[in-house]
């Protein structure tokens, strides 16, 4: 393994702010149109099922949802933000700008990753604050907040990574947004408890990586959770260190990246 020394330290950091000040600078669209759309996602559920569905697991509804469009808004934007990125660069032929620095597979992994994953924090604090304007918001356990959100959005974050060298074109990580990121966060509980689901329903959501980022995130806000939080911790870590090692290879070897 290569020896990390000094210069490699501020590579990674310089390759981590790049990734920061991209979205950054076009915040209207990066931070706030995600709060504006999380806004008109309560707006419906509020007004369509606010008298129909008032408790949920014991909790009011909106108190319920509200976690649930916070986490969707963090996995979101932070597989936009390293996809967005992998694929703009390959596209506009700099992607030899970030290869080409001394910099290891692991480092160029946690560099870009690491952009990702703070765009999805920064805009689930953003949506959570505008949220609390309507929605009181209860504190139950903030460990489980912090680890499910770093570790939700590093999973979307290394997820985008993936898709991002995988894409040829903007077409493909579309067809990623559209067919696996999207189906997986609306069918894993963001609206509802799977209780409320037939066995088959159910047993598929739990089959359902994102069903654990959400349900565990929900219960430290509200305190109760669909499955066991000890289990949605495993299931998320083991995916974070799943997808870390597919980025690595793909670094590594250089997979549709190199010619």
């Amino acid at each position: 393994m290569e020896r990390i020394t000094p210069s490699n330290w501020l590579g990674v950091y310089t390759l981590y702010m790049r990734e920061v000040r991209r979205f950054v600078k076009v915040y209207s669209q990066t931070i706030i149109g995600p709060v504006v759309t999380t806004l008109l996602f309560l707006a419906v559920f509020s007004l369509a099922l606010g008298r129909a569905v008032t408790e949920v697991n014991g909790v009011p509804f909106l108190e319920f949802l509200a976690p649930g469009l916070v986490m969707m808004a963090i996995v979101q934007n932070a597989f936009a933000n390293t996809s967005s990125s992998m694929m703009i660069s390959k596209v506009q032929g700099n992607i030899v700008d970030t290869l080409m620095p001394p910099l290891n597979a692991h480092e160029l992994t946690f560099g870009i990753a690491m952009g990702g994953m703070t765009r999805g924090v920064i805009v689930g604090i953003a949506v959570a604050l505008v949220l609390s304007i309507w929605v009181p918001l209860h504190i139950h356990n903030v460990g489980l907040i912090v680890f499910h959100a770093v570790a939700a959005s590093l999973m979307l974050s290394l997820l985008g990574v993936i898709g991002g060298i995988w894409s040829e074109k903007f077409d493909h990580i579309a067809a990623v947004t559209n067919f696996v990121i999207t189906p997986l966060s609306f069918l894993s509980g963001t609206f509802y408890s799977i209780e409320r689901l037939p066995e088959l329903a159910k047993t598929v959501a739990l089959l359902n990586p994102f069903f654990y980022m959400i349900d565990g995130f929900r219960a430290g806000f509200i305190g109760v959770s669909d499955a066991p939080v000890l289990t949605g911790m495993i299931v998320v870590a083991a995916m974070d260190i799943l997808l870390w090692i597919v980025c690595w290879k793909m670094f590594e070897s250089g997979y549709k990246l190199k010619p």
